[in-house]
C-alpha cells in the first residue's frame, strides 16, 4: 500500500533555520555564502525534525511562514540597539540589518501563524526586542553579574541556571541544570507577555517563554550539548502536535499580533 505523504502522521515536522551571509573560502572559491553552523541541523535532525535552511533574501509572506511547522532562531552576533531604541555601546558589534530585519518578521509571522518557535541566544534577544523588550548590551558593565562567556575562542562558560516551576522549561529541564554559555550581552526589562523561565545564579536571565507555550527561549547554547536534546525534542513534539492539528487560516488580528507588528 502505498504512503499518504500529506499525512502527518507519515512524515517528520518541517523545522525552519534562518541563516546568515558572510565570506566564504572552500576549494578555489572565495566569495559570500548563507551559514548556519551544523550542530544546528544535527540536533533537530537526531530530535526526529528535518531541517529547510532559510537565507535572509526577501522575507516570507505570513501564509509561507504558516507551511512550517516550526522554527528555530539561531544564535549569532549582537542585534541592532535600535531594536531596542538604544544608543550602541562600545562593545555591540556593527549590526547585521539584514538578518535582524528578516528574522523578526519570520517570528512575528510565526506567532500569527501559531508556528512553535525554539530561540536560541541571540535568538531570545530578537524575540524580547519584538516583545518591546531591552538588553543589557555588555554584560561585565552591569554591577552583580558574572562571565557568560568564555575568553577562549569557540569555548564556552559553564553556567548553573535555575528553572521557574510551572514553565515549558522547568518541565523539559527540571528544577536547574549546568548550560554552555557564550553571550556578553542579556535580557535587561523584559517584553511584554513574556515570562522569566530560568535564571542564573547572579539573576541574569537565562530562558522566557510566552504563556501560551508557544515560544520558549533560552541564552544558553544547548546545540552545543548534542547528548542532551531534550530542548530540541520539545519544539519537534509541538510541531508535530501543530502538524497534526486541523488547519485554520493564521488570525491576523489577535491584538498581541498587532502590537508586536507595530512596535
Amino acid at each position: 500500500m502505498a504512503s499518504n505523504d500529506s499525512d502527518p502522521r507519515t512524515r517528520r515536522p518541517l523545522i525552519g533555520l534562518p541563516t546568515y551571509y558572510g565570506r566564504g573560502q572552500f576549494g578555489v572559491w572565495d566569495r559570500d555564502a548563507a551559514f548556519l553552523p551544523s550542530v544546528y541541523v544535527t540536533a533537530v535532525t537526531r530530535a526526529g525534525g528535518r531541517v529547510v535552511l532559510l537565507p535572509p533574501e526577501d522575507p516570507w509572506t505570513l501564509n509561507e511562514v504558516a507551511d512550517l511547522d516550526g522554527i528555530i532562531l539561531t544564535g549569532g552576533d549582537d542585534v541592532d540597539p535600535g531594536l531596542y531604541d538604544a544608543q550602541a555601546h562600545p562593545r555591540t558589534q556593527v549590526p547585521n540589518v539584514r538578518r535582524d530585519s528578516f528574522e523578526t518578521t519570520l517570528y512575528r509571522h510565526a506567532r500569527t501563524a501559531k508556528v512553535p518557535v525554539f530561540a536560541i541566544c541571540r535568538g531570545a534577544q530578537i524575540v524580547n526586542t519584538v516583545h518591546r523588550g531591552s538588553l543589557h548590551q555588555h554584560l561585565p558593565d552591569v554591577e552583580g553579574f558574572g562571565a557568560h562567556e568564555a575568553v577562549k575562542k569557540d569555548d564556552f562558560a559553564e553556567v548553573a541556571v535555575r528553572t521557574e516551576s510551572g514553565t515549558a522549561v522547568s518541565d523539559l529541564l527540571g528544577t536547574g541544570t549546568t548550560v554552555r554559555c557564550h553571550h556578553h550581552q542579556a535580557i535587561d526589562r523584559l517584553g511584554d507577555g513574556l515570562i522569566v523561565s530560568a535564571r542564573s545564579e547572579d539573576g541574569c536571565i537565562e530562558a522566557l517563554e510566552t504563556s501560551d507555550g508557544a515560544m520558549l527561549a533560552v541564552q544558553w547554547h544547548p546545540e552545543e550539548t548534542l547528548d542532551d536534546l531534550r530542548l530540541f525534542a520539545g519544539l519537534v513534539a509541538a510541531a508535530t502536535q501543530r502538524m497534526s492539528a486541523p488547519l485554520t487560516k493564521p488570525d491576523t488580528t489577535t491584538p498581541e499580533t498587532n502590537a508586536e507588528a507595530h512596535r
